[in-house]
């Protein structure tokens, strides 16, 4: 079991102070917390309660004022909305269902004008509802960092303080069993940390001095002590919730157009309903008769359904795929990432770890593979760069001990240098064969050269440690879209080859030594073929083909700020599998779009047809039209739940 940080910080230290209370993560937004959802209710039951009173011939004194708080409670505020509207000289269908029911009540239809106030405060709920929901979601992400974190102050002593007010370089107490406050690196301590929630490792990940912790992870059974590293409003959780909330503000460009078409539709639609009142009346219609047909026209004719057809389903797709640690930066991308037909991978950090390992020691005689790798190891020990760390890596998991250096010497770009002090002392240098004068062999992977006493000792081969995930999503990948995914990398051909072959990529389909705008070029080139082309990367390399590419999808946990910038989508858990469920998850929000264009258009096209051509009751009308659009917006809703993302 780890031990404690410190005397002062044990971990049967007595616990925190209690968090400010929040809510339950997951928890849903309840439905009378929405103020739409309270005056709907109001609306509702007036309704109920007059009803009855209208059927059983009771005095219009008793069921008069109950319809009149229906009308009041259901109607005061699309009306007002749509004042505001009419001032600013946009026709808003909100007034207009307003105006009919008003309409209906002014020849006697009270009954009927209540019902169409009632269904439409009601289904305007459901929108609310649908908006918070989905809201509810991304939020939730939110309660799983602590309200409060334990900062420790340059004397040791402790203080309990709003994790809102954490500052980079703060030092924190996280004790066993508490969740971390805030994106920090361990200075002190052992324990494991469960941070599935953020990366989707299932199992709790070892931790200590050096390694990376996120906020709303937690604690396993050791103390730690770590040093805040981003600031609360920059953490991964924060920015998930900042890019989810911001997809939610835009619109897609289906929606723009239904809203362009919509104002000249209403328009269109009040001139035909005059066209509907005034036209039977003039051939002998009676007024009350030639008005009732015309304000069922308006309310049928109304495009309340197909302006809600489109926003809920890309919405909801949003904050599922969030939930997964996908962040889709707007709708225009979420409903363009189910276009795509051509995936274009990088290779360094998103096909492999970008994490280099010695997979192969070929030492010439007299060496053995341990003393070749001893000898690397002992030159590089004191290098900072990742071929460096894996060779010495490489030792120790051999059970290998370097020996000391002195005159330790690194050349950027070309190797190291040093005396190690084994015997009379031996002159080692390791680096690429071209600078050591070595002639380079074909073997796939970054090769470095060992001379000692400028003698060639052997060779180390190390290739990029490949993606677990990686074979199974190109795979997918090329199912989903009917296209083999290409590999572009600045990387040398020998090294994407064998990427490309451990991946199922075909030799045809890879572009290597590829400098960023001649991968960009590739992009460009691609989509000038008719591709729309989705690329993940994660360098700043990638920046300007992220850019070039129909959408761009940068990894998370290892991009760089300039790649997370011009992406239009983030991995947040570098799940590459989560790329195919995406694209998955957009085809069916956009097929529910037109499902819900389809509901919406044969509804109104049915309901006007049956309203000019035979005799439409006005409830009947009412209830299909409000029915029609609380279809099209529990439809859309569909894809906030789990199994649409695991389907």
């Amino acid at each position: 079991m780890p031990a404690p940080v410190s005397a002062s910080a044990p971990a049967e230290a007595a616990a925190p102070a209690p968090a400010a209370p929040r809510a339950a993560r997951g928890a849903r937004t309840p439905v009378l917390a929405l103020p739409e959802a309270r005056w709907a209710a109001v609306a509702t039951v007036a309704f109920l309660l007059a009803l009855p009173l209208q059927l059983l011939d009771t005095t219009a004194w008793l069921w008069g004022p109950l319809y009149a708080v229906a009308y009041a409670a259901g109607g005061w505020e699309p009306g007002l909305e749509g004042l505001k509207a009419l001032r600013e000289k946009t026709l808003d269908v909100d007034l207009l269902m307003v105006v009919a029911a008003l309409g209906a009540a002014a020849i006697g239809q009270v009954m009927d004008g209540a019902l169409l106030v009632v269904i439409f405060a009601t289904s305007g709920a459901l929108e609310a509802l649908a908006t918070a929901r989905t809201e509810d979601s991304v939020r939730g992400l939110l309660d799983l960092a602590p309200a409060t974190a334990t900062r420790l102050a340059a004397d040791g002593t402790e203080e309990t303080v709003a994790a809102s007010e954490l500052a980079v370089g703060d030092v924190l107490l996280i004790r066993p069993g508490e969740r971390v406050g805030a994106d920090a690196r361990v200075v002190e301590g052992d324990s494991d940390v469960d941070q599935a929630t953020i990366t989707g490792e299932p199992l709790p990940v070892p931790k200590g001095a050096g390694d990376e912790v996120f906020a709303g992870t937690l604690n396993g059974t050791g103390a730690l002590r770590v040093r805040v590293v981003r600031d609360p409003s920059d953490t991964v959780i924060a920015r998930i919730v900042a890019l989810v909330e911001e997809a939610t503000r835009t619109k897609a460009p289906t929606q723009l157009f239904i809203e362009r078409v919509e104002q000249r539709y209403a328009l269109g639609m009040v001139a035909a309903t005059l066209a509907v009142f005034l036209v039977p009346l003039a051939f002998g219609d009676a007024l009350t008769d030639a008005l009732l047909r015309a304000m069922t026209f308006m309310i049928v004719a109304s495009p309340c359904a197909v302006v809600l057809a489109t926003m809920p389903p890309l919405l909801s797709a949003i904050a599922n795929a969030g939930r997964h640690g996908v962040l889709i930066k707007s709708a225009v991308v979420m409903e363009r990432i189910g276009r795509t037909d051509t995936v274009a991978f990088d290779k360094t950090g998103t096909l492999t770890e970008g994490v280099p390992q010695v997979t192969e020691v070929r030492p010439e005689l007299p060496y053995t593979e341990d003393e070749l790798l001893t000898l690397a190891a002992s030159v590089e020990q004191r290098s900072e760069h990742p071929v460096g760390r894996a060779i010495v890596l490489a030792a120790r998991e051999r059970g290998l001990s370097p020996h000391p250096v002195e005159a330790f010497e690194s050349m950027p770009g070309k190797g190291v240098s040093g005396r190690v002090l084994k015997g009379a002392g031996l002159d080692i240098a390791a680096g690429s064969p071209h600078h050591l004068g070595v002639e380079a062999t074909a073997a796939p992977g970054t090769e470095v050269a060992v001379q000692v006493d400028g003698r060639l000792a052997g060779r180390l081969t190390l290739t990029d440690t490949l993606r677990p995930t990686a074979p199974e999503a190109v795979r997918a990948l090329a199912a989903r879209t009917g296209t083999a995914p290409v590999l572009l990398t600045g990387d040398h051909e020998h090294a994407a080859a064998a990427v490309a072959q451990r991946t199922g990529i075909a030799p045809g389909d890879v572009r290597a030594g590829l400098l960023p705008h001649e991968k960009a070029a590739a992009v460009r080139e691609l989509a000038d073929a008719g591709r729309t082309v989705l690329l993940v990367g994660d360098g700043v390399n990638d920046a300007p083909a992220l850019a070039a590419a129909h959408t761009g999808v940068a990894m998370g946990r290892g991009g760089s700020d300039l790649a997370l910038e011009t992406a239009d989508a983030v991995l947040v858990r570098d799940e590459l599998g989560a790329v195919e469920r995406t694209v998955a998850l957009s085809r069916r929000a956009r097929r529910l779009v037109v499902q819900n264009l389809v509901i919406a258009g044969v509804f109104i096209a049915g309901l006007v047809i049956w309203d000019l051509a035979g005799h439409l009751p006005l409830p009947l009308g009412v209830a299909g039209h409000e029915g029609s659009t609380v279809l099209v917006g529990l439809n859309g809703l569909r894809l906030l739940r789990e199994r649409a993302w695991t389907r």
